[in-house]
């Protein structure tokens, strides 16, 4: 009897141990979700954009030929599908007492801005794992600048997402995120990858202390009612260093001179049933790498001998609101945003990366400010939407004197500008999987 009790006890384990067994080895595994996406678009003027014409920021400055024509008052189209994206969420076990996850998220537009350079190139958007313990959470890899808010960020249509006056970068970083009830304090180190200071990553790496920011947020959620509520502040610090050395004549020095910034954004978002707001206000130094105006100057000459020289920050102010619908079959959306060139803190020597030289550090610098404001209305058909876009964007650009001087202040503020627009109209057609 009890040799009998012992093999049954002996059988229910195993049976146990290969259920538990399966069960643990479906904690493995990745699902795929992600959409196909087809732009077809049309510009009355020739814009300063990304990627064959289809990030779009602003429109470009007058450039007059022989005749005094404006080369680009040039209306143009295109016809895109590189948006497409795929994801892959994947699972696993839990390790350190906490639930594991990641993302691993491409798409196919590459990483190079040159004509017929990595077009259609699939690339990485986010690589990340998490781990989330009951009040925590630690996300290690590619993933939004903290400045890029998930749950309140602009919801056009268009791919800029509201750049230049949204933030909008991806970096590699360690988030480490705590939550007491509905409030959440994160902590960031960053570092740069697709989207750079103006000379590259390598100006972040050079000064040994990575881009820190710290992210203060409330949510509140009604499932019952479907309201929610997200309201919160950010804040950033990120030191560069341009470059190693100088050059003076044939002779070259070593540098370690560096430019620090910081920076500060506000976010809401409230959602109803039926509709959705959402505003952000951004006042930055030396946003160049998150696709803002701004970026750096030359404001003085430390030695003459040997070329050295400092440098200060250009700072911006951004804001952008949007107000759209809720509807399951169509949606109607109005979004409306503004950016400014604040100038430096500072009197500028230059507006180049030396004294002299011609590579640009700032985005913009000749724009006083840029005003976009885009309607759309999506049509929503089970997986398949139908979206339409009219963004009107105007820039403020700097005049210029007799003697091709242009109109600011020693400060970098324009005093005197002319209003250049481009209108986009976009059409949309994107099925969700």
């Amino acid at each position: 009897m009890c040799r009998k009790f012992t093999n049954y006890k002996r059988q229910t384990k195993q049976k146990y141990d290969s259920i538990s067994h399966k069960k643990e080895e479906l904690k493995y595994g990745i699902t795929f979700s992600g959409f196909l996406k087809n732009d077809f678009f049309f510009d009355s003027r020739e814009s300063v954009t990304i990627r064959e014409g289809h990030f779009l920021l602003y429109p470009k400055e007058k450039n007059l030929d022989s005749e005094n024509n404006d080369i680009n008052a040039k209306s143009s189209f295109n016809f895109l599908s590189i948006q497409s994206r795929l994801t892959g969420k994947i699972t696993a076990p839990n390790a350190f007492g906490a639930k594991t996850s990641g993302i691993l998220e491409a798409d196919f537009f590459g990483n190079e801005n040159a004509n017929f350079v990595d077009a259609n190139g699939f690339r990485l958007r986010h690589a990340y794992i998490k781990l989330n313990w009951a009040k925590a959470e630690l996300l290690v890899g590619q993933y939004w600048h903290p400045f890029f808010i998930p749950g309140c960020f602009s919801g056009v249509i268009s791919f800029n997402t509201g750049a230049p006056m949204q933030p909008f970068s991806r970096n590699p970083q360690i988030r480490l995120t705590h939550k007491i009830g509905d409030l959440s304090i994160a902590g960031v180190l960053s570092a740069q990858r697709d989207f750079t200071s103006p000379l590259g990553s390598s100006a972040l790496r050079y000064s040994n202390i990575p881009d820190f920011s710290a992210i203060f947020s409330f949510e509140k959620k009604n499932e019952e009612k479907k309201s929610e509520l997200l309201t919160g502040f950010a804040v950033d610090y990120k030191s560069i260093q341009p470059f190693l050395t100088t050059t003076k004549g044939s002779k070259t020095y070593i540098t370690d001179e560096k430019v620090s910034g910081v920076s500060a954004t506000a976010f809401l978002k409230f959602k109803s049933e039926a509709l959705t707001f959402k505003i952000q206000g951004v006042y930055g130094q030396n946003l160049f790498d998150l696709t803002m105006l701004g970026g750096y100057v030359v404001n003085g000459i430390s030695d003459t001998t040997k070329n050295m020289v400092t440098y200060a920050t250009l700072n911006n102010m951004a804001g952008w609101a949007e107000i759209h619908t809720n509807g399951k079959k169509i949606q109607f959306g109005l979004w409306a945003g503004i950016t400014q060139n604040l100038g430096s803190n500072d009197s500028i020597v230059a507006y180049s990366n030396k004294v002299g030289g011609t590579d640009a550090t700032t985005r913009a610098a000749n724009i006083k400010s840029i005003i976009r404001i885009a309607p759309r209305v999506v049509f929503i058909q089970g997986k398949l939407n139908f979206a339409t876009e009219f963004e009107y964007t105007t820039a403020a650009y700097a005049t210029k004197d007799a003697n091709g001087v242009i109109n600011r202040d020693k400060f970098g503020v324009i005093t005197n500008t002319e209003n250049l627009s481009n209108l986009r109209l976009l059409f949309s057609l994107i099925y969700n999987f």
